[in-house]
């Protein structure tokens, strides 16, 4: 095929007004013989230290399916339905919006990433599971739901400057906030544990607590069990139906 027809002018949809699609891997048999998933599965991953997580609201909008509610949405779930209204909007009250951004969340890299800690530790490498959520107090407004897509970024790499400009946008709290998950980040580099003194506990996971670090939509540490067990669950059980779906990540 030409690169021409590969990028198809930039169209990220399955035809006029289709559902949005992504480039990704393609399980050609020869270089990607299986998924990374697959992989875990049958215990081929490295057996080495791992840090994987998230943000609290990757993105918004169609991103895994085009349901227009609630309701289509959930139906998704099969004979999952009632679990997952449980699990996404136990009281009735939440609007699709946050539904919706929860969900794509954790379809895509939310519950991926917790199977992938899960098989890390079946070989018994320390694996760190984490969510972040700050969102600064002046972006609440426009992101109600917590942190979008590549938000730690900045913070892990305390490079602040080079997202918000200059050192006066950055407050003192953002500030200590990238000290801090640096810090945690270059520990890990250096000894495969991001611990060390001064800083919040970050509890090694595994599947009988599932202990993680959240970081909190004010920016504080905090270790915790994962709040979003039942949201990944049914998640989980849900993977069967798959072909009604975008793809699940990692």
């Amino acid at each position: 095929m030409s690169a021409e027809k590969i990028i198809d002018g930039g169209q990220e949809t399955d035809g006029q007004g289709g559902p949005r699609t992504y480039s990704g891997p393609i399980l050609d048999g020869k270089l990607v013989v299986e998924s990374a998933e697959s992989a875990y599965m049958a215990g081929r991953q490295a057996n080495i230290p791992l840090i994987i997580g998230n943000c609290s609201a990757e993105i918004g909008g169609p991103f895994v399916s085009i349901s227009k509610s609630k309701e289509e949405l959930f139906s998704l779930f099969g004979e999952l339905e009632s679990d997952a209204k449980a699990a996404y909007d136990p009281d009735g009250d939440k609007n699709f919006n946050e539904v919706q951004t929860k969900f794509n969340t954790d379809w895509v890299w939310g519950e991926p990433a917790r199977m992938t800690a899960r098989a890390f530790t079946t070989k018994k490498a320390p694996t760190y599971m984490y969510q972040f959520g700050y969102v600064p107090a002046a972006n609440q407004k426009q992101s109600p739901y917590g942190a979008g897509h590549g938000s730690e970024v900045s913070f892990v790499f305390n490079t602040l400057n080079a997202r918000w400009g200059a050192p006066a946008e950055a407050t003192p709290e953002e500030k200590e906030l990238a000290k801090v998950m640096s810090t945690y980040w270059a520990n890990f580099a250096k000894t495969g544990n991001p611990n060390g003194q001064g800083l919040t506990e970050w509890p090694g996971y595994n599947a009988k607590t599932e202990l993680m670090l959240d970081i909190e939509l004010n920016g504080k540490p905090v270790s915790k069990p994962d709040p979003r067990k039942a949201r990944f669950d049914v998640i989980q059980k849900a993977v069967k139906y798959r072909h009604r779906l975008q793809p699940r990540g990692i």
